[in-house]
This record gives C-alpha cells, sequence and structure tokens, in this order.
C-alpha cells in the first residue's frame, strides 16, 4: 500500500487555530500542516483549493476539525462528532478508516461520548426549527466548513483519505450565545486542544493493511 502523504489538518475561527496549535505545543509529528480557512463553506473552498496546490501538499491525508452544533436531544458541550459522512448541496463525501479514528478518541479522551452519523453542511449560523429539520433528515450535526472542506479535498482526488471530527458547542438544551464566555465553549476549547493525538494515530492507521 501506497503510504499517505503528510497531515493537513483544517479548521475554520481563530480560536479553534488556537487551541490546535496549544495542543500541538506538548509534542507532534513534524508531518502535518494546520490551516485556518476562515468562516463558511466558500471561505472552506477557496482555502483548500490553495493549499493543496503547495509543494508536498497535494496528495495530503485532509482532517476537519473544529467546533459544531450538535443535532440531537441529549447532546453535550465538549462531546465529539465523527462525520460517516458530510452533506451539502453538492452530495455527500464518506470518511476514511473511521473505526480507528473512533477508537483513536476514545483512547485520547477517555469518558467523552463520541457520536458518529452524516454531518452536514451550512452556510449560515442554524438555530430554532431549522434544528429539528436537519435532525429530521439523518443529520447528527452541522457546521458551516467540514463538508465543504471534504469535498474540495476529494475533487479530483477520490482515493485521499479524509474525516471530519467536529466538537460540540451548541446542543439542544445548551444554545450557544458567545463561545468565549459560556462555560460549553470554555469546555468545548479543552477538548479541541487535547484531540490532536488521535488524528496523529488515525493518520499512522491509514499506513496499516486493509482487511
Amino acid at each position: 500500500m501506497t503510504a499517505p502523504g503528510p497531515l493537513l489538518i483544517a479548521c475554520a475561527l481563530g480560536i479553534e487555530a488556537l487551541a490546535l496549535r496549544t495542543g500541538t505545543r506538548a509534542g507532534a509529528p513534524g508531518d502535518h500542516t494546520l490551516l485556518r480557512t476562515g468562516m463558511g463553506p466558500a471561505a472552506a473552498e477557496r482555502a483548500l483549493t490553495e493549499a493543496l496546490t503547495r509543494p508536498g501538499l497535494d496528495g495530503a491525508a485532509v482532517l476537519a476539525t473544529g467546533f459544531c452544533a450538535g443535532l440531537l436531544p441529549g447532546m453535550r458541550p465538549g462531546d465529539l462528532v465523527v462525520a460517516e459522512e458530510t452533506r451539502d448541496p453538492r452530495g455527500s463525501v464518506p470518511g476514511t478508516e473511521l473505526p480507528s479514528l473512533v477508537r483513536a478518541l476514545s483512547r485520547t479522551l477517555p469518558g467523552r461520548t463520541v457520536h458518529t452519523g452524516p454531518l452536514i453542511g451550512s452556510d449560515h449560523v442554524v438555530r430554532g426549527p431549522e434544528r429539528a429539520r436537519l435532525r429530521a433528515g439523518g443529520a447528527v450535526a452541522v457546521d458551516m466548513e467540514s463538508a465543504a472542506t471534504l469535498w474540495t479535498a476529494t475533487r479530483g482526488h477520490p482515493g485521499r483519505p479524509v474525516a471530519a471530527v467536529r466538537v460540540i458547542v451548541d446542543a439542544p438544551g445548551h444554545e450557544l450565545v458567545r463561545i468565549g464566555t459560556l462555560r460549553g465553549g470554555i469546555s468545548a476549547f479543552r477538548v479541541l486542544r487535547a484531540v490532536l493525538p488521535a488524528f496523529f494515530d488515525w493518520h499512522r492507521s491509514l499506513l496499516l493493511p486493509r482487511r
């Protein structure tokens, strides 16, 4: 099997990038790049398109991460979501080697709930009745960049390893007002800061023989 390229980790917001950079200080492999795309699907598509033309990144595995809104009753800030697939109006993109990713997250963050299911993309912040509509369509969470990130990563490169892992910051019964001032936002920040070792384990798992 051909070894995967480096790992490109994409997030949108400055606070997400801060959490990930803080986590990296504890020590991390050198074969990864952190990309802040900016907020929204259009910004994610532009940033990914440009990044994947850089020398050495054309064959990179891509992982979209950051915060999201959970759609299921019982979800709490700080829970994790692993996308079985990302969806937007252009279609769906399945994640790669998801059992390895879920196991890595459970090892890295024992006790944290890991939800799996479809992650839907939106071009705006989703609130109120729209959440129920998205949940009725099968989605477990929503964010603004993951679907665009994975769609762009696999466009013209269908074999590229991709995944999306999001930390719930906003959920039914725990609606976010301002991320920096709410307990749920602080919890989600801490989880995102701690999650990087699981991403690196997933990247290494891409080398293992398929059964």
